[in-house]
């Protein structure tokens, strides 16, 4: 029974990480947040109440976004394992659904606070927070270890792909005695949290320790090779006793159709991140081979977390300016009566990218409902401005639509263009290799709580088979993708 206060989160207000200053953090690359105090998250963990239904946990998509913990964290208890000092615990309990909560007590949106019931009429419990402190703490203590089974089963499975989907996957068949090997294209495993989030959200030491842990567990990891182009997709089916399929939704929208594509200066986002990120890792920037941003206009078109990292990384290149197109409407600064707790709230907020550049530009560099209808170039090819033109959204028969706004276009100077729009599915040799049948939106075709394809022995999980989410997800469907796996190999399982 809980022993915290029956009035916690009426006496207690919520505290969340504070930022270190955006003016001194764009100065280098490391992590953004300071972490609280003990006391100070004990008190935070004492304003959950333990519900009597708690949402946080549900992990349901509502209105096509998730409302919940799609783990399943036991959020509750060791939120109150916290407020009694009983960290090792907490801990205890944490790594019973997450395999890796220093992923996303640092980079996941924290659906869980979205849906946490106290958010219906006050600040949420600091749920993400206290999660990350009980990681860090359980690393600092020295009670992360890895873990290798006692027995091996004598099966082979093949993980393609390293992002936390496929570490997940090979974590818990890793668990119950699999011989795991995971191939990455990449020359250091980890995926989008190695390579596509940058060094302020997830300093690249945190992803690389947890990888060492599961390579002293026991998995082999494979890298610079790329299965169906270096590695032939029938070695794989020839030497493993399953293979599953984690290699991500990497094929990115583009604007071809907008004139001017074609010009230099134009790039996808994830190319821009990870030249960025690659160059930390080898020279800290030193030996120039990325796209830089440096003493240019830089305009990111798309939203989201990845428009986001574009804008905090062209500030820490040193961008004159930065501007962020988004061609949806401003989202209201409260809930609107179609988006109720607890889905996630679709209101206007700045992230830490956009709170950098108000910082040093004096505003949100964000401009909403705006359309780029042509790229212009100087003489040598080289992009050097964007013609836009504002838009109106209109509810019509066929759902929302816009118009252009007469006499609203304008060319703005560009010297460096970010395409931030998305991804369509993942990308084809692999998946045309193992003849891996595609769903209408071209992923991995596998039905959910199965993961199996068309191909006998062959799985899929995370954003290659559900397209572009995010990690909590990725590290749910590894996990339910390794359950099925190790039934399919053993005709039993007691994974979860």
């Amino acid at each position: 029974m809980s022993t915290a206060k029956a009035t916690g989160f009426l006496n207690i207000n919520r505290v969340g990480l504070a930022e270190r200053s955006p003016k001194d953090r764009v100065q280098d690359w490391k992590e953004m947040y300071i972490p609280l105090p003990v006391h100070q998250l004990q008190e935070q963990g004492q304003r959950c109440m333990d519900c009597g239904v708690p949402f946080c946990h549900t992990g349901k998509v509502l209105n096509n976004m998730a409302s919940g913990c799609p783990l399943h964290n036991l959020i509750p208890e060791w939120n109150d394992l916290v407020y009694r000092g009983l960290w090792q615990e907490a801990y205890e309990r944490l790594d019973k659904t997450n395999n890796f909560p220093e992923f996303t007590g640092r980079v996941c949106p924290a659906p869980c606070e979205a849906a946490c019931v106290l958010g219906i009429n006050q600040p949420a419990v600091t749920i993400k927070n206290i999660e990350n402190a009980i990681i860090d703490r359980a690393f600092e203590e020295g009670w992360v270890k890895p873990f290798v089974p006692e027995t091996r089963t004598g099966k082979k499975v093949a993980v393609v792909g390293s992002g936390p989907a496929g570490l997940a996957c090979a974590d818990q068949l890793n668990k119950v005695g699999h011989s795991v090997t995971v191939f990455e294209r990449a020359p250091e495993p980890g995926g989008l949290m190695t390579y596509g989030i940058p060094n302020m959200k997830i300093e690249k030491e945190t992803v690389l320790r947890r990888i060492d842990l599961l390579k002293a567990g026991g998995i082999e990891f494979i890298c610079n090779t790329e299965v169906g182009v270096d590695y032939p997709a029938q070695k794989l089916k020839d030497e493993f006793d399953a293979i599953v399929l984690c290699g991500g939704a990497t094929n990115p929208n583009d604007l071809a159709r907008v004139p001017g594509r074609q010009l230099e200066g134009i790039h996808f986002a994830m190319d821009f991140l990870t030249e960025t990120t690659q160059s930390l890792m080898d020279s800290q920037l030193e030996n120039g081979e990325y796209i830089s941003a440096a003493g240019k206009n830089v305009i990111v078109i798309g939203g989201g977390d990845t428009g986001t990292d574009c804008v905090g990384t062209s500030i820490r290149h040193g961008c004159e300016t930065v501007t962020q197109f988004e061609i949806v409407e401003r989202p209201p600064d409260d809930r609107a009566a179609d988006n109720p707790w607890p889905q996630w709230p679709r209101v206007y907020q700045m992230d830490y990218g956009q709170k950098e550049a108000k910082a040093l530009y004096g505003a949100d560099p964000r401009e909403y409902s705006i359309l780029t209808k042509e790229f212009i170039g100087d003489e040598n090819g080289r992009v050097k401005a964007v013609r836009t033109v504002k838009i109106q959204w209109e509810n019509g028969e066929r759902g929302r639509r816009f118009n252009e706004v007469p006499g609203t276009e304008e060319v703005r100077p560009a010297e460096l263009i970010l395409l931030a729009i998305g991804f369509r599915g993942p990308e084809n040799p692999l998946l045309e290799g193992l003849d891996v049948a595609r769903d209408a939106r071209t992923n991995a075709m596998a039905h959910f709580n199965e993961f199996t394809t068309n191909q006998k022995g062959i799985f899929t999980a995370g954003d290659m088979r559900r397209g572009q989410s995010l990690v909590v997800w990725a590290i749910h469907e590894g996990r339910s993708a390794a359950r099925e796996v190790d039934q399919f190999l053993m005709g039993e399982t007691d994974l979860h």
